[in-house]
């Protein structure tokens, strides 16, 4: 398959809001792969010595698929990208570039390193060698085309939550799975029955290959290619959906059929704009709201379902 690289190098005194915000924009466009360069990174003690170059300036790289919805996927990030500009005054500019798929797997491999996203996990990429601490468990991972490395706040946020709440032996939903990351996380914590659904086919084969790839016996789990919550009929002690806050919103009018009463809901991709209104749909619709984890611009939640809400 063919992409399109889609770079936005910008200028501006007050970097990370302004990274969170272009990368949002990024993945309300279906992008594969979103990469941050950023100026200010300080390599980690985990990467090799001869890691990716620190940049030059700030940028936000997202992959679009030449498919029939490339143009208006395009003229929604230049849409996007004036609206933000214009919202917190700072310069940019756009610069697309043909790709072929496997060029866009290598280069991509360049920005993946080991990184330890809670104090028992690391996520490791496939290709890379880390030495696990005492206590640690390592998530061997390929995204591939699929989202979720790890290395978003949005993903480590829900990684932190899910080590919070999640009890040995509960069931997890994951929804958007992208690569598997937080089921196979669930299952690094103990989790029992695991499901995962994504709207990208491509992705429901990345997540069945990077959870074999971790071990976990394929009795273990399911993997859906859906929408949001269609064709789930069993409910679970947890679900998780980190994506955009909007999507998460429609999800709540049918997420109380899925969790079981005093379950836990964990979501992120909530960009600190939009909180207020995750958190009212979510009160709305039964939930009690018992966490509240920021990094930057982006916000995760964990809501416990009240015990009957479920036939609302």
């Amino acid at each position: 398959m063919q992409w399109i690289e889609a770079k936005v190098t910008f200028t501006d005194d007050n970097q990370l809001p302004i990274v969170d915000l272009i990368a949002d924009a990024f993945y309300s466009l279906n992008a594969k792969g979103v990469v941050i360069d950023d100026p200010l990174l300080e390599p980690g003690e985990s990467w090799a010595p001869d890691a990716v170059e620190r940049p030059d300036r700030p940028a936000v790289t997202g992959y679009l698929p030449v498919d029939d919805q490339l143009e208006s996927r395009r003229l929604g990030l230049e849409q996007n990208m004036a609206r933000l500009a214009g919202a917190y005054g700072f310069d940019y500019s756009i610069h697309y570039k043909a790709i072929d798929e496997e060029d866009w797997a290598e280069s991509w491999k360049a920005f993946f390193w080991p990184q330890q996203i809670t104090p028992r996990l690391v996520v490791k990429p496939t290709w890379r060698d880390y030495q696990p601490g005492p206590g640690q468990a390592i998530i061997e991972l390929d995204p591939g085309m699929a989202f979720g490395t790890g290395t978003h706040p949005t993903t480590s946020l829900c990684v932190q939550l899910l080590e919070k709440y999640l009890r040995q032996g509960h069931s997890v939903l994951d929804v958007g799975t992208g690569s598997g990351i937080l089921l196979i996380a669930a299952a690094k914590l103990g989790a029992g029955r695991l499901a995962g659904i994504d709207l990208d086919p491509m992705a429901v084969a990345v997540a069945r290959k990077n959870l074999l790839q971790n071990r976990i016996d394929s009795t273990r789990f399911e993997l859906i290619c859906g929408h949001l919550l269609d064709n789930i009929t069993r409910t679970f002690d947890v679900v998780v959906a980190n994506i955009l806050a909007e999507v998460i919103i429609d999800l709540l009018d049918d997420a109380v059929q899925v969790i079981e009463p005093g379950g836990i809901l964990i979501c992120s991709g909530i960009i600190e704009a939009r909180l207020t209104g995750v958190t009212d749909k979510m009160a709305s619709r039964g939930f009690d709201i018992v966490d509240v984890q920021k990094e930057g611009d982006w916000v995760a939640l964990a809501g416990r379902l009240g015990p009957f809400e479920r036939a609302i």
